[in-house]
Parts: C-alpha cells; structure tokens; sequence
C-alpha cells in the first residue's frame, strides 16, 4: 500500500525572510512531505526514531541536523523512540532567500555547493551538530536583522563544516532551479503575492506576461511545475495558515481575507492540501512550542 506524501504549504510568506518552530513533544506526528522551501530540522533526544529523506531510510541517534532541500520528500518517525521528551527545532527558507546571481560570487561558493547537496538531503556530523546547538537554541530568542545574520552565518558554517552526509541517491526526484529564472514569472508571482486576496484572473495575469491565455497556461506550469490556478491557491493557503498562527480572527474572516469566496470551498482545500482543517491546523499550532518569523 502506498502512504500518502502530503505538499505542505507553509505559513512563509513573501515578506519573511525565513520561520523558526522550537517545540518540545514526545513523538512524531506529521506525515510523509514536501515543501517549496529549504528546511534546517534539529532534534534531540530523537534516539531510535526512523528518518526518511527521499529514497533514504535511517535510524537517528540522539542528536540530529539535517538540511532539506526544496520540493524533497521528508519526514521523522516513532519507530523505536521510547516516547522521551525530545528538542525540536525547525528552520524554514524561501529559495530565493539568496539571490542566483549573489550564489555566484566567489565567496558563497560553499553555501551554493551545499544548496545543490541539500537536494538530495544532508545530515550533518554529531560534532558539527554539537558545536552549533547553542546558536540553533539562542535564534529562537533573536529578532530582526540580527537573526538573519546569524542565519547566514550558521548555513555558512555547515557549509565549510566536515563529515557531511548525502542521504538521498541521486537519481531520486527532480532537481529544481531555486530561481524562477523568469522577469515574465517573476513579475507575476510578485503580482499573486500583492494581489492573493482579491479575484485575481488567468485572462489579467496572461495579459501582464503579454502573452494568450493558452500560451501563458502552458509557459507557466513548464516554468513553475504547477498550473496557474494551483499556485494561486497555495499562495492563498499559505497567507490563510499565517492568519491562523498570528490572528484570533475566525475561520470565515480569514477565508475571505485570502481570496476564498466561499468557505465551503476553502475548508474543503484547506483539508485537503493540509491534511486537517483550519481549526485542527490552529489547535496544533498554539498547543505547544514557539512560532517566530523573521
């Protein structure tokens, strides 16, 4: 029987340079998935629950750092963990936090090496992981420009650090560039972004690329993997979990906030996007552990 792989949709958005979720829990209770993002995932006291990244199946010692590269399945599971309370730290990245041309300059040539190696996955040395612990728990507590310096300045060090891993075979997947490479995408992602919440078209979106709907249609879906439509929603779906952490508005309010006419509608992608619905996602999100954006 196959298990099912979940996209997740993060609560990232746009304006955020990257999402830092420290909690403390007893098990692993999210599915199988995969996200646009890059995500940095610490653990400790995880020892004897099963790691799976990509075509990789591991058992995990007690402490972990693993580095996942966008749209790479992933997850963490019980398997033999004896229920102790563990640490988990979970940091989540637009791709194009670094810009390509900035990945390029000779001095970023060890975080691009290991942009390109996090595609397959990468779990880093015990002592690596061990001497960066502090500074993984200490961000959690950092606001503002700071924190995204000393983001840039922890995934350098991986990057130079020894002992690295490759946990996924290489031929598992596909491997996606983590720029848009487009002025015509770029400038209507920008325009989804800006405008999620109102009726956004096809017909206006095809217009702003200057070309037909049909050509745009197809343009699209070969540039960003998705059809035009299907990224609207995760765009909305995205902005509508970030009000589901941050507001006490209710569910209706947020629904038609984000773009969804209908609340039917959105309870039922909602559902099935993120495998729970928005007052179950809500409930998860503020029972335990810290969300910060930054």
């Amino acid at each position: 029987m196959k298990s099912k792989i979940l996209r997740e949709i993060t609560p990232l958005t746009q304006s955020d340079c990257f999402t830092l979720f420290s909690r403390e829990k007893r098990d692993f209770d999210f599915p199988l998935h995969y996200h646009d993002e890059f995500e940095l995932n610490f653990i400790q006291y995880g020892k004897g629950a099963k790691r799976i990244i990509g075509d990789h199946i591991e058992e995990i010692d007690e402490l972990e750092l693993v580095l996942v590269g966008p749209n790479l399945q992933h997850g963490w599971f019980n398997h033999k963990h004896d229920g102790r309370l563990m640490k988990e730290i979970t940091i989540q990245f637009h791709r194009d936090l670094f810009d390509e041309k900035f990945l390029q300059r000779n001095q970023m040539s060890f975080i691009r090496n290991m942009f390109e190696k996090s595609l397959r996955g990468i779990l880093f040395s015990t002592e690596t992981t061990r001497l960066l612990m502090p500074r993984l728990m200490k961000l959690a507590q950092q606001q503002g420009f700071d924190s995204v310096l000393e983001l840039m300045s922890i995934l350098h060090d991986l990057s130079t650090s020894r002992n690295m891993r490759i946990l996924s075979d290489a031929t598992f997947g596909n491997v996606e560039s983590f720029s848009y490479n487009s002025r015509r995408v770029e400038k209507i992602m920008n325009y989804l972004n800006a405008n999620f919440d109102k009726n956004v078209s096809l017909g206006e979106a095809a217009r702003l690329a200057s070309m037909t709907e049909v050509a745009f249609s197809r343009f699209f879906k070969a540039r960003i993997g998705k059809t035009f439509v299907d990224t609207l929603i995760e765009i909305r779906l995205g902005h509508a979990s970030r009000m589901l952490i941050d507001t006490t508005h209710t569910v209706n309010e947020i629904a038609y906030k984000c773009g969804f006419n209908n609340i039917s509608n959105f309870n039922r992608i909602f559902k099935k996007k993120k495998d729970c619905t928005p007052k179950e996602f809500r409930m998860a999100y503020t029972a335990s552990g810290t969300r910060t954006f930054v």
